[in-house]
């Protein structure tokens, strides 16, 4: 199992990143107030006005070490890595599937089965668990709802039935998000999913997180060998890490739903810390960005017991476990791909 390396996350506007041997030096106002051996990273995340120089970039390749820049605000803008590593013949297997349509549906429907399994789990946790009847019947109702969507799933299905089935879960999910908050209600408000850009502070945390776990899922699927551009659920567009969404989706309401709900419902974000834009966009401030980041951390050292490979592992190598299960599946090695499943 590769172990889980260190995410240096930079998001002091202004700083600059430089190499000096085997070590990565953060330097802000031309003073270095971080030094880190490259060995110990696993990637670097740049968060807006940060600078890298060419020779950092070039060791950042070398050792494996993706470095990826990111707008303050948490969307993707650039990534840098070095060669490309893997087996061609599991890349070639994994493009023949995307271009079946029928291959392409079986994997999709598991991975949605998947979701939406862990969705309603979301749910049933907060039934069970809070003390609030507000919206319970309309939470029980959505669990209803999502659990008849896993029946359809049941029997075979096209590619555009699961999209489909995968459309209206996720409609009856988000329509009781709302209710799954307990702290700060007034500021902390969920009407829909809103995402280019977040027009409320809820949206904005669930974007952000998303896209801290997509790199994640990027990562993992080519140290795999896999491209995370060539997906099945998700089919293929310029620019669109498809796979990566793909794998996404069944670790979407495990590992980042439930960590944003952590975060408003300890109070470990604050109002305050969230600004609305000219444009109606809402952001976080640096200090609220800061705190997400080291509590994402925190939560990806946490372990679990893995439910197919029947090992403790930590839920930052969640999207590890999964490309590794998914390219032995490509390669013959498992009849089905064993999506994860949150018990």
């Amino acid at each position: 199992m590769k172990q889980l390396l260190n995410t240096l996350f930079v998001t002091t506007q202004g700083a600059y990143l430089s190499k000096k041997g085997d070590t990565v030096v953060v330097n802000v106002e031309h003073k270095p107030v971080l030094r880190v051996p490259v060995h110990n990273i696993g990637s670097i995340i740049c968060f807006g006005n940060v600078m890298c120089s060419p020779f950092l970039m070039g060791l950042c390749g070398k050792q494996n070490v993706t470095l990826s820049f990111l707008t303050e605000n948490g969307r993707f803008l650039a990534r840098v890595h070095g060669p490309v590593n893997g087996n061609v013949l599991l890349r070639k297997e994994q493009f023949r599937r995307s271009d079946d349509l029928n291959a392409s549906a079986r994997i999709a429907q598991t991975m949605v089965t998947a979701k939406i399994a862990n969705s309603r789990i979301v749910l049933l946790r907060h039934l069970r668990d809070s003390c609030s009847i507000e919206g319970v019947n309309i939470i029980r109702n959505a669990v209803e709802n999502m659990m008849e969507h896993l029946q359809t799933l049941q029997d075979e299905c096209s590619l555009d039935t699961v999209r489909g089935v995968e459309g209206m879960a996720a409609n009856a999910y988000f329509d009781c998000f709302d209710h799954l908050m307990t702290a700060n209600k007034d500021a902390f408000v969920f009407a829909t999913r809103s995402r280019r850009p977040p027009l409320d502070n809820v949206n904005a945390l669930l974007s952000f997180v998303y896209t801290l776990l997509v790199r994640d899922v990027e990562s993992a699927l080519e140290s795999a060998g896999l491209d995370p551009a060539v997906g099945f659920l998700h089919r293929d567009r310029p620019g669109r890490p498809s796979l990566a969404l793909d794998v996404m989706e069944e670790l979407r309401a495990y590992l980042a739903d439930r960590f944003v709900l952590s975060l408003i419902n300890r109070q470990q974000v604050r109002p305050s810390g969230f600004t609305r834009t000219e444009s109606g966009a809402v952001m976080m401030d640096d200090q609220t960005r800061k705190a997400l980041l080291v509590a994402w951390q925190k939560r990806k050292q946490e372990e679990i017991m893995h439910p197919f490979l029947k090992e403790k592992i930590s839920l930052g190598l969640l999207p590890h476990a999964q490309a590794m299960l998914l390219a032995r599946y490509l390669r013959g090695e498992l009849e089905g791909y064993p999506p994860f499943l949150w018990r």
